[in-house]
């Protein structure tokens, strides 16, 4: 058998793609494969000699969102499942990380999918790493990402892991693979593809509206469908007219303009159809305009009273017109809707569907998460006078922007399904987001164009990620005083380390922290108040009444100086200096109520990345257990957004909501106060808002334990029952959450379980 390692000296990278034998619940389709369980599987069959350093690098193309694709190496005994290694896989990315081995690889094991799914391989390969590269590298990523090498340089990693080596008698590969293999953490993958949700939700309902007579609904507006055009492929032009065509819906107006494509193709095919359906309007412009002249002359045309934007390659899903009208004679007074919206690729598989948050301002002052299928009405769009020539590859984003600022929270409405295919072929931003870097600077010049027109002073910059920012609210020249409360019992250790990180690292200039001493008794901790109490920043309250997290806080509210309050846990640690500015900048904003942070294990995965209604009964926590630089769902870990509620663990409001709303409700002495309060907040009228960019790690639950025996498990299952009394209504429909995600787990995994009828409520 030819080894890898031989294999190598002729070529840097071995393609595996055609070494894989589908052998467990796997089937080939015409884009790839399907499968048709939980356990489907490849062997690869591939020696691999001894004391070798190797890269995996993967891409699939899948109908979920994110897999956690897993390898198990044979090395003669069979598969076992000490002998795995998971790598994480995003739909449509590449992903790779380094393997060592110190025994002979005879075949290995391939579990794309974890769940019935389709997926094509795009990249499976193996390439040899010289080990002075691989222990650069992995010294490398220590440095970055392992809190036990965080303080070292990369340089320095290498001599610490050596020095391990010597240690504890295992080879420097053994060692530094042992660490390294730590930060790539198990997560739980998805149980439910897309697929499964097309068969059990999406295609009943399609079915039941397809038994639906349009003259049912009252008002049957006529919608211009405004499609931009240039150089598209002859093909998929003709699938996206057909797409129109087949609207379920008939009181349409497809406005086709064509900028100067200078094909023959494309404009017998637009005036083809022009001359055998009178709904279609088509132009042809004599001079190469770019995408808002062109959008404008398809704006000219049009003779709706709304408007659907389109793009020349991407598709409508058949009853999307249908889905629009029926919204429309729910709420008469809508000016823009928009709905979820998924990607095609040339085969016509569909992937990564985007199921919305409802109507969510900062989600969008983040990234122009509404995108398609966004409807609006024609006169709203004229009053803004279209689309602005500055601003291509954002002029949908900068349209969008201009057009809320006419509009009242109750006139913008999603649709929670999946009305749009958007195209995912090569050079388009559905395959890729960072396929137009131009569209990054225009995005930014419409939010401070945004500002400018609101008296907003802030900044804006590009964020981490392509097309995604970070909006910058001006802090006031003169600071408000911020009042951090601590409630604590003992927990000496723990406290010592919060306040001290505090104290230590933020940058934030005026605040104060009150310590809320709950009947501390240990003699060290009491030495530790009367020392602490000297520093001119802290001061401890006495609270001498048995534990009630809600009353510990009112009361300590009411000890308070700041214009501001932070909730802070005993348990948490700072991580950035900056986090206090953050949150603060956020909280001084009229119409933003609780401001939350992102919250770490001290494993670096995620603890706290916002509050979700219903999870669990009543409420979880977003993105459990991701890890720390994961993107999240539609990039929700990495950027501002509106939601439902926060946790108090690192809380901030300003004190006159607080005392509007009447503070904790002492009813809740342990769990939920913190989401009760948040419902509070926003019934009254303001936004709750979860910012990353304040960042702290969380020791969750060290100074109390969990909630799930004795006594303890009694009073949770109490304020359980208290939380559904009260809020019923709420904890069934987060706004910020899709009804298609799961209410189980804490991944934004997709849900199965029809939530609606066709006769029942709109949505």
């Amino acid at each position: 058998m030819l080894t890898l390692s031989s294999h190598f000296s002729k070529a840097k990278k071995f393609d595996l793609r055609e070494k894989i034998t589908p052998i467990n619940q796997l089937q080939e389709t015409r884009s790839g494969w399907k499968s048709t369980g939980d356990d489907p599987y490849f062997l690869i069959q591939k020696k691999i000699h001894a004391q070798s350093w190797f890269r995996v690098t993967l891409q699939l193309n899948m109908d979920v969102e994110r897999q956690a694709s897993k390898f198990y190496l044979d090395f003669g005994d069979g598969i076992e499942e000490q002998n795995s290694f998971v790598l994480e896989a995003n739909n449509g990315k590449v992903s790779s990380r380094l393997i060592y081995t110190k025994n002979d690889i005879t075949n290995i094991r391939f579990d794309p999918v974890s769940c019935k799914s389709k997926f094509g391989v795009h990249t499976l390969a193996l390439e040899l790493i010289a080990d002075t590269l691989a222990l650069s590298e992995v010294s490398e990523e220590l440095s970055v990402r392992s809190k036990l090498f965080s303080e070292l340089q990369a340089g320095e990693v290498l001599g610490e892991l050596e020095k391990l080596s010597i240690e504890s008698g295992t080879s420097l590969g053994e060692t530094s693979s042992f660490h390294y293999d730590k930060l790539f953490v198990e997560f739980s993958a998805p149980t439910s593809s897309y697929q499964d949700w097309i068969e059990a939700i999406e295609t009943p309902h399609f079915f039941a509206l397809s038994g639906i007579d349009q003259n049912r609904y009252l008002y049957q507006p006529l919608i211009s469908i405004l499609v931009p055009i240039y150089k598209t492929d002859p093909a998929f032009l003709t699938e996206m007219i057909h797409s129109v065509q087949q609207q379920t819906y008939s009181n349409w107006q497809l406005c086709l303009v064509d900028d100067a494509s200078d094909s023959n193709l494309i404009r017998k095919i637009l005036d083809e159809f022009a001359t055998d359906d009178d709904r279609i309007d088509v132009k042809h412009r004599e001079e190469n305009g770019h995408i808002s002249a062109t959008s404008n002359d398809a704006l000219s045309l049009a003779r709706g009273e709304y408007c659907v934007l389109l793009d020349h390659d991407d598709l409508l899903a058949s009853h999307a017109l249908l889905e629009v009208v029926r919204a429309m004679n729910k709420l008469p007074d809508l000016k823009i809707l928009y709905s979820d919206e998924d990607k095609i690729d040339k085969n016509g598989m569909r992937s990564a569907p985007h199921f919305k948050s409802d109507w969510n301002p900062d989600l969008l002052y983040s990234h122009n998460y509404i995108s398609h299928l966004g409807v609006y009405q024609k006169a709203l769009l004229e009053s803004i006078g279209g689309f602005r020539l500055d601003y291509e590859g954002s002029q949908d984003y900068d349209l969008l922007l201009r057009c809320v600022e006419k509009c009242r929270d109750e006139e913008i409405y999603h649709i929670p399904w999946v009305l749009y295919h958007w195209r995912a072929i090569e050079g388009s931003t559905a395959l890729s987001s960072d396929q137009k870097d131009y569209t990054s600077e225009a995005g930014v010049n419409a939010l401070l164009s945004h500002f400018e027109r609101a008296g907003v002073a802030a900044s804006v910059e590009p964020a981490e990620l392509p097309n995604v920012y970070k909006v910058n609210f001006n802090l006031p020249q003169r600071l408000p005083l911020v009042s951090l409360l601590i409630p604590t019992r003992d927990g000496l250790e723990i406290l010592q380390q919060a306040v001290k990180s505090i104290l230590d690292k933020t940058t934030y200039p005026n605040y104060e922290i009150i310590i809320l001493d709950n009947q501390s008794c240990k003699k060290e901790t009491l030495e530790y108040f009367t020392k602490i109490s000297g520093h001119e920043r802290v001061s401890v309250v006495n609270y001498d009444h048995p534990f009630n997290y809600s009353a510990i806080n009112n009361y300590g509210v009411a000890k308070s100086k700041g214009s501001i309050i932070g909730l802070i846990n005993n348990d948490i640690e700072v991580i950035n200096p900056q986090w206090l500015a953050e949150m603060v900048c956020q909280c001084l904003r009229k119409d933003i109520g609780c401001v939350g942070a992102k919250l770490f294990y001290p494993n670096d995965t995620v603890q706290h990345a916002g509050v979700i209604l219903g999870i669990g009964g009543v409420a979880g926590h977003s993105h459990k257990h991701f890890h720390h630089a994961a993107p999240g769902y539609f990039s929700r870990l990495q950027i501002t957004q509106n939601l439902s509620a926060v946790t108090a663990a690192a809380m901030l409001v300003r004190k006159d909501v607080f005392l509007e709303v009447a503070g904790l409700s002492e009813a809740l002495p342990v769990a939920f106060n913190d989401v009760d309060f948040c419902l509070k907040v926003r019934r009254a009228g303001y936004r709750n808002l979860w910012t990353p960019f304040a960042k702290l790690y969380h020791h969750e639950s060290v100074s109390r334990g969990d909630d799930t025996s004795g006594e303890k498990s009694l009073r949770f299952q109490k304020e359980v029952n208290w939380m559904l009394q009260k809020w019923g209504p709420e904890l069934s429909r987060d706004p910020f959450y899709s009804p298609h995600l799961s209410l189980t787990d804490e991944d934004f995994s997709l849900s199965t379980e029809k939530y609606i009828s066709i006769d029942g409520p709109l949505y």
